[in-house]
């Protein structure tokens, strides 16, 4: 559903540049409407607040944590949450979040968080294990509240909280993803009042109670999100004031508006294109950081959608049911013309599902494995699988009809465009026709399964098991009716084996192994084809942000991260010093800066999942 990031990217051409010097200027952003669109060039404030404007390509699909799984929207969710445990920023393992320490029993079937007792809501209440025990159970007794992450609870067996500070989780097996928990614990007391999460979207009433580094005090859909500063958040206030998060729907114009000063950042839909980025090079008081991403982009084949009760629903193509067609589209993929005519090298050649920045899950085919482009072969494999040309060279289905795939196409994504003309050439000359479907919304046509292919891909988190989950049969959903977990429909029987001994192995190396086992089995179904692992490539204003901190410390990325690091950490350009907090990070992109260790580790120090969830896009 292209919507995240958790849900999508990743690397090549590693290059990040230090800072420039910054002038001093106090921003203030006047919001884009749509009677109003246009954004006002940034000004100092009358009243001395310092605000940070972030320019967005996506949209917000929910405020509700229970719901949403686009980037931008779970982006925010870190802003306005804590999680029990977070990612260090310099190296992305588990430290202290809303729980300070995590234990398991000796066979590791029970966990034992200890909360922190400094954390409190916008309100003023105290944050607890309440809290946490309520979000746990509520996820695991309403399906509505389960629809973004309810595979994180599904071997829950029970949740309490025997005391304010103190959160025990029973497991009814092994679960490798205890100290990665992606989850937003939300105060109890707000939400219980909440009568159908399958609908609450959390969009009505400002501010929004909350225990994160900022707090949510305005939304209007598809224009902007508007967050102030938690003066009493634990790790210490954020730099800025305000944060605010605008929604440009043509990408050009966001980067305009960063040339003029109306934003502070500008990231893409969800990175620059090339020429974006060229263009803003060497321009005054503008930082271009190119580094590698945390997503994959892919092409995405419509399984023959269908709900955990069986039933069939959509119309994706017939052919498609037939691996060797599969095969045989993605043989005539030429990804290098992708990465070089395309992203123009800032990117890697897609090969395994999780993407190369996670080495220890990195995963590619072997030579006699691996679909390398090959038109003749492909055309072979078309032939074999009885889908053979007529005499004017178009191949045709089982009904005689010419074979022409719909392909769900992102309108704001140039990217998707560009390689869906190259589509239409490629597979033009195999004698099949292509019909781009670029719509503004591609989540209504996607979750009815009215597609053939769609481009795809989402974020990944350091812990993978999110973007894996989203493949097993389990996230399906329950009838065609209602929203499943459910990426693209894939439910194979194989795959599920395999993610449930993943989730179950707490040795890193043999979880490690069988998740590229996974890997290997998506690779062959040949339902999701990873064509790149794209840069992050986003620009800033270095007279307007002085500092900010990039994840991972060493060529990572700022928008998107999994936590709430480069927003929390960023220094206004008139800021005397980097930071009057001891926990600030404070690192200038580009520059190794002096990371600071947070808080000791508990004794399972493990990774976790998608940050944005997420992310997905």
């Amino acid at each position: 559903m292209g919507t995240n990031d958790q849900k999508r990217s990743l690397p090549h051409g590693l290059r990040l540049v230090a800072l420039a010097g910054a002038a001093a200027l106090t921003l203030t952003a006047t919001l884009a409407t749509p009677l109003d669109p246009a954004p006002r060039q940034a000004r100092a404030a009358d009243d001395g607040k310092k605000v940070l404007t972030v320019a967005v390509a996506q949209s917000v699909d929910s405020l509700s944590p229970f719901l949403a799984v686009r980037l931008l929207s779970t982006s925010i969710h870190r802003l306005m949450y804590e999680y029990l445990t977070n990612y260090d920023p310099k190296d992305n393992h588990a430290i202290p979040g809303l729980a300070t320490k995590w234990e398991p029993s000796p066979d590791k079937l029970t966990w034992t968080y200890t909360i922190r007792s400094n954390s409190a809501w916008s309100d003023g209440q105290q944050a607890t294990a309440q809290d946490a025990a309520w979000t746990f159970n509520k996820m695991m007794t309403d399906s509505g509240a389960a629809t973004a992450n309810g595979s994180y609870v599904g071997n829950f067996r029970r949740v309490t909280a025997p005391s304010p500070t103190k959160l025990v989780i029973e497991l009814k097996k092994p679960q490798a993803t205890m100290a990665a928990l992606d989850v937003p614990i939300v105060p109890k007391h707000v939400w219980e009042k909440v009568s159908d999460f399958s609908e609450f979207n959390n969009d009505k009433n400002f501010p929004v109670v909350g225990n994160g580094p900022f707090v949510l005090s305005g939304y209007k859909a598809d224009s902007y999100v508007r967050l102030k500063a938690n003066k009493t958040f634990w790790r210490g206030s954020p730099k800025f004031d305000e944060l605010v998060f605008r929604y440009y729907k043509d990408q050009d114009a966001a980067v305009s508006a960063l040339r003029k000063g109306e934003v502070s950042f500008v990231a893409g839909s969800p990175s620059l294109t090339p020429a974006q980025a060229e263009s803003l090079k060497g321009a005054d008081d503008i930082q271009v950081n190119d580094a590698p991403g945390r997503r994959f982009y892919a092409l995405a084949t419509n399984p023959g959608a269908k709900a955990k009760n069986g039933k069939k629903f959509g119309d994706g193509h017939p052919s498609l049911l037939d691996q060797r067609v599969r095969n045989a589209l993605f043989r005539a993929v030429d990804r290098e013309a992708i990465i070089d005519k395309v992203f123009r090298g800032h990117a890697v050649e897609g090969e395994g599902y999780l993407p190369p920045r996670f080495q220890d899950y990195f995963w590619k085919p072997s030579a006699d494995q691996k679909l390398a482009y090959d038109p003749a072969e492909a055309a072979q494999l078309l032939d074999r699988a009885g889908y053979k040309k007529n005499g004017d060279g178009k191949r045709v289905g089982k009904d005689g009809k010419p074979i022409t795939y719909r392909v769900l196409c992102h309108a704001t994504d140039p990217n998707d465009k560009a390689v869906g003309k190259y589509l239409q050439e490629w597979w033009g000359e195999l004698g099949i026709g292509v019909q781009l479907n670029c719509l503004d919304n591609v989540t209504d046509p996607w979750l009815a399964g009215k597609y053939d292919l769609a481009f795809d891909g989402w974020s990944v988190n350091p812990d993978p098991d999110f973007v894996l989950s989203i493949h097993t049969c389990g996230a399906l959903p329950a009838t065609p009716e209602e929203t499943g977990a459910t990426d693209n429909f894939i439910c194979d029987k194989k795959y599920d084996e395999l993610y449930a001994r993943q989730l179950a192995e707490y040795d890193p190396a043999k979880r490690a192994d069988i998740v590229k086992q996974m890997e290997s089995r998506l690779y062959d179904l040949g339902y999701m084809n990873v064509m790149a692992y794209p840069n992050a490539v986003e620009a800033f204003r270095t007279d307007q942000i002085k500092s900010i901190t990039t994840m991972p410390a060493k060529a990572g990325n700022i928008y998107g991260q999994d936590g709430y690091w480069s927003w929390w950490s960023a220094v206004p350009a008139d800021s005397g010093g980097t930071s009057d907090n001891a926990s600030s990070t404070g690192v200038v992109v580009g520059v190794v800066a002096g990371v600071v260790v947070l808080a000791g580790l508990g004794a399972f120090a493990a990774m976790r999942r998608r940050a944005t969830a997420e992310e997905r896009e």
